[in-house]
């Protein structure tokens, strides 16, 4: 029976039930209504360059892997076998031309196909046994500039449809020129005891944190700078489908900053009259400047680091968090290491920012342990430019002033919906205007 989860999140008022965040059954009800529904974030083409190219990863709590074929599609399918259910690839990423289950030998092809096992006789004489009935479970897959997602529901809408006009301010970070982006190599893998829920919140709208949070680390790296300059003048949060992007215009640089490298400084500075021309002014402040984003339901982005990364539900109480840093094709290898080693410095395992905010998020998880604390509501009502005016011609539901919950509220009213709804027919997409 499932949870009616609209008495739980009321996002009109801003009060969150601290349940969600640890209910072994609203989890179990997230993996079906939430995860196994959504476009999901798996890689970037980078990463799966060339044929044999792979990386494994999750889709919720089912393992996938996502693999480059030899006619250069891009497939996702379930890392596990179906003939006994063992996964086919325990490594992270590679170069491979197929994948053999280590129980019985069953060997895929990187399209998942099945392609033969030993004692091949056996299965040809098993009546009604047709190997093109048992390959890997296929996932659908579309890109976006870079970018590529899938999804295990064939009522899904497209990719477009799902992002809807999201895609513009993507286009701040993916489309700044014509040579695309890229992953740097690696992929950092982490353990958190918190619930995805709670990082995911953070970053679709929670720059407020870091007036406080993140003062240690301010001390260090900003102290010429004025320390964390955050306001609500000249900064907005944007929400469309649940993503949401909270940022600020005012062009100080102020995320890149912090990485402590004046030499990213100077790049995103001589860039910026090039973006500005191409993407209109707003979306020329965007890269570099003080900012977070997410795209629902647990794929972040910071557009100051350019650090990109998953929040892999592992229960209700363990995250695994895969982070990668993007750059600009176009950057020289200089100024690539340079992102590489400023992203190191705050979000990483032991970066000076993340830790902050992974302890954060851990308190706030086990402190649901207690029944009478977890019995009680979590204040998301903060709204101090309520009915004022945007300013500024953006795509979404926009808010003025980017210290405000108006995206987490909106983020939560998204999840309800998921939670809700008998079928993607249920689930609002908003008008694509852009």
């Amino acid at each position: 029976m499932s949870i009616d989860i609209r008495s739980l999140v009321d996002h009109k008022n801003g009060l969150i039930d601290r349940r969600i965040f640890w209910d072994d059954a609203i989890y179990q009800q997230e993996l079906k209504q939430v995860f196994a529904r959504c476009w999901h974030f798996v890689a970037h083409e980078s990463q799966v360059k060339s044929f044999g190219d792979f990386i494994t990863t999750y889709i919720g709590e089912d393992a996938v892997i996502v693999a480059r074929a030899k006619d250069k599609s891009i497939n996702v399918m379930l890392n596990a076998c179906p003939h006994r259910g063992n996964k086919v690839c325990f490594a992270g990423e590679g170069k491979i031309r197929s994948f053999v289950c280590n129980y019985h030998g069953w060997a895929f092809g990187l399209d998942g196909a099945l392609n033969g096992m030993p004692a091949n006789e056996l299965y040809d004489q098993t009546e009604g046994f047709k190997k093109e009935d048992w390959g890997l479970h296929r996932a659908r897959v579309e890109t976006y500039k870079g970018l590529v997602f899938a999804t295990f529901d064939e009522e899904a809408p497209s990719l477009g449809e799902y992002l809807g006009d999201f895609r513009w301010y993507l286009d701040a970070i993916l489309d700044v020129d014509d040579k695309g982006t890229e992953f740097l190599p690696g992929t950092t893998r982490s353990l958190l005891k918190c619930n995805w829920k709670y990082p995911a919140d953070n970053f679709v709208g929670d720059i407020y944190h870091a007036l406080w949070t993140h003062l240690g680390a301010a001390e260090a790296t900003l102290k010429e700078a004025g320390g964390i300059v955050v306001s609500n003048e000249n900064s907005y949060q944007a929400s469309v489908n649940g993503h949401g992007w909270e940022f600020s215009l005012a062009n100080n640089f102020g995320n890149a900053a912090t990485m402590g490298d004046k030499d990213i400084i100077k790049y995103l500075r001589a860039r910026e009259a090039e973006i500005t021309k191409r993407l209109g002014e707003a979306r020329g402040k965007m890269l570099g400047s003080v900012a977070s984003g997410l795209i629902f339901p647990n794929f972040a982005f910071l557009p100051g680091y350019l650090t990109f990364r998953t929040f892999l539900p592992k229960g209700p109480t363990e995250t695994e968090l895969h982070s990668w840093t993007l750059v600009p094709s176009e950057a020289s290898d200089e100024i690539k290491d340079k992102w590489r080693l400023g992203a190191m410095r705050t979000f990483s395992p032991s970066g000076i920012l993340e830790m902050d905010d992974g302890e954060n998020w851990e308190h706030a998880t086990l402190g649901n342990a207690g029944y009478v604390t977890r019995n009680q509501k979590l204040f998301y009502g903060m709204d101090p430019t309520k009915g004022e005016a945007v300013p500024v011609d953006l795509p979404g539901t926009v808010t003025k002033g980017q210290l405000n919950d108006a995206n987490q509220r909106l983020f939560f009213k998204r999840y309800a919906e998921f939670m809700e709804a008998d079928s993607w027919a249920d689930i609002p997409l908003a008008e694509t205007k852009y």
